[in-house]
């Protein structure tokens, strides 16, 4: 006999965990489904941690912010240490490019409500101590961006979303079908049984486009390599997330931070972009982003490297993500194509799908679903991404 449901969420990772909990919470009924053998073992486990407000387009700070003030309450209202670090975002500044670049942020995001100043120098030195003095100009800083860790917080919310009693997970389960009749969803067939619902939720992340092949829908994600990093515990000398924006020869920017265990973590945006699903390490990440950051830093210089890995970012045309209905299969979300920034956007995407399917959208939810929709014109890209 077919279970049912009022909705089935396609990945119990970095957005489909928190949007279980939040459909939870609001007591509709909910199945999780995910190959792998439990929470977050896709690539919320290759995210480095960091969680910003601090974006150049609305949609993403309106979904930041509601993120940051998740995070950085969990513990007090649920009592989970989800390592969270109130170390702010740093994006120093040494050419004007940058700093016009920056600076033509400041008005859209202090309209929508982000604590974001441009500070001179001497502020950025006091923020990342031993920072290269030569050439620096300033930098914008977001005192309340921060750090989590993404294995916790993403079981954190799974335990969140069990004890609704509303959520269930099916784990080492592969959907290979969706089922539809008359142009809606009618639920999904897996390798070992069919559920039915009327609403699916695609959060599949990089593999989203293989899922939207199941229903006949075209969905613009495509995998993206990116290589992250951690070095050996150190006594604790800063905690912004330092972003350097500038590019180099087989790279843009690159981003590092010091965790609350005193181990940096760093990862870098390779130029041009590495498409595909290979997650193997390579030699040459490693060279490339360890120049780039002690010339920034030269104190980095004698820390060992502990652990390498590699993951999938599951990127737009423009880098935004994909958010909304499906206007051609009925009962269809995306929820999908965060560009590498799943986990600080999860949480805030989790709430506004959870009230898209209980009919309880907001003005903000409305302004981001019309920013994320699938059917908008793919040109440009996100200015902070």
């Amino acid at each position: 006999m077919t279970k049912r449901y009022d909705a089935i969420i396609v990945g119990a990772g970095s957005a489909g965990v928190p949007t279980a909990m939040a459909l939870g919470e609001l007591g509709v009924k909910t199945l999780v489904i995910d190959s792998h053998p439990s929470p977050g073992q896709g690539e919320n486990k290759h995210a480095i941690g960091g969680i910003r407000a601090t974006h150049s387009d609305p949609g993403k700070i309106i979904l930041g912010m509601r993120s940051l003030e998740i995070f950085s309450t969990w513990q007090e209202t649920h009592g989970d240490d989800i390592e969270w670090l109130k170390g702010g975002y740093l994006f120093p500044v040494y050419r004007q490019e940058e700093e016009a670049i920056l600076k033509s942020f400041l008005p859209t995001q202090k309209e929508f409500g982000l604590n974001i100043d441009y500070v001179p120098p001497q502020r950025v030195m006091e923020i990342a101590p031993g920072i290269a003095k030569e050439g620096l100009m300033g930098g914008t800083f977001s005192p309340e961006d921060g750090s989590a860790s993404p294995l916790l917080a993403i079981n954190a919310f799974y335990r969140k979303a069990l004890a609704t009693n509303n959520v269930e997970f099916r784990f080492k389960e592969r959907v290979t079908a969706i089922a539809r009749e008359k142009g809606r969803i009618t639920g999904v067939i897996t390798d070992q049984g069919a559920y039915s619902a009327p609403v699916v939720v695609d959060a599949a992340g990089p593999f989203s486009r293989e899922l939207g092949k199941l229903a006949n829908v075209d969905v613009p994600v495509f995998p993206d390599c990116h290589e992250g990093a951690i070095t050996e515990p150190v006594k604790p000398f800063f905690e912004a997330m330092v972003v350097d924006l500038r590019s180099a020869p087989g790279s843009k920017n690159y981003y590092f931070y010091q965790s609350r265990h005193g181990q940096i973590v760093f990862c870098i945006t390779p130029d041009p972009p590495i498409l595909g699903t290979d997650t193997r390490e390579t030699s040459v990440f490693l060279p490339q982003v360890a120049k780039r950051m002690v010339e920034l830093m030269p104190r980095l210089k004698n820390i060992r490297v502990r652990r390498v890995w590699r993951g999938l970012y599951p990127m737009t045309p423009d880098g935004s993500p994909i958010l909304g209905w499906n206007s051609d299969l009925q009962g269809l979300i995306h929820a999908t194509g965060m560009c590498g920034q799943g986990f600080m956007l999860g949480p805030g995407v989790g709430e506004i799908v959870a009230r898209m399917i209980t009919h309880q959208s907001t003005a903000n939810d409305n302004r981001v679903l019309d920013e994320y929709t699938l059917y908008r014109e793919f040109g440009g890209e996100e200015g902070l991404q």
